[in-house]
């Protein structure tokens, strides 16, 4: 299994990004996982259904609801936002997990940045973890710093298949 994490800052397209490479290494025959980094409690089953009654009243440690095409699992845990545990958890089988957040763990990174929201890259060149970014990906080639990773422009026509190739070749193996 390998991972990464898409990172940037807000509203800059990180689900985008996730996605359409998701998809890209999907097409390529990849397993893909996903882990999504939140700031606060998922609250994702509303109140009333039974789900929420199992899990919120019932006070049950696990609930699953199972469908016929997809399955949701709700769980107590600890504080715990430990993606590299998380993928070993609950991604057993996956090619490639892809995490978006999780901005200050240390794994392989690729950022998305975009001029028009303001403020620089979290890529700082001469910090310790610069080695960690394994592409920025963004709008405006300016960056205004040089980066030690390479910079992929949303312009280039093959932006996507060389950030697939570079997230596959880079990313860290479990």
């Amino acid at each position: 299994m390998r991972i990464l994490s898409v990172i940037g800052r807000k509203n800059a397209g990180k689900t985008t990004l996730t996605v359409a490479l998701a998809a890209e290494l999907v097409r390529r025959g990849r397993r893909v996982m996903t882990i999504k980094h939140g700031h606060h409690p998922a609250d994702v089953d509303r109140q009333g259904t039974d789900t929420y009654r199992h899990f919120h009243e019932g006070r049950a440690e696990r609930t699953l609801i199972a469908g016929p095409a997809i399955r949701v699992l709700f769980e107590r845990t600890a504080d715990d936002y430990d993606p590299i545990g998380l993928a070993r958890r609950y991604m057993d089988g996956a090619d490639l997990v892809l995490c978006e957040g999780f901005k200050r763990t240390a794994l392989p990174k690729i950022e998305v940045w975009r001029r028009g929201l303001g403020g620089p890259p979290l890529h700082e060149p001469a910090a310790a973890n610069a080695t960690e970014w394994l592409a920025l990906v963004t709008d405006d080639r300016d960056l205004g710093i040089a980066p030690r990773c390479p910079v992929l422009s949303f312009n280039d026509t093959n932006w996507l298949q060389t950030l697939a190739n570079l997230a596959w070749e880079r990313a860290l193996v479990l």
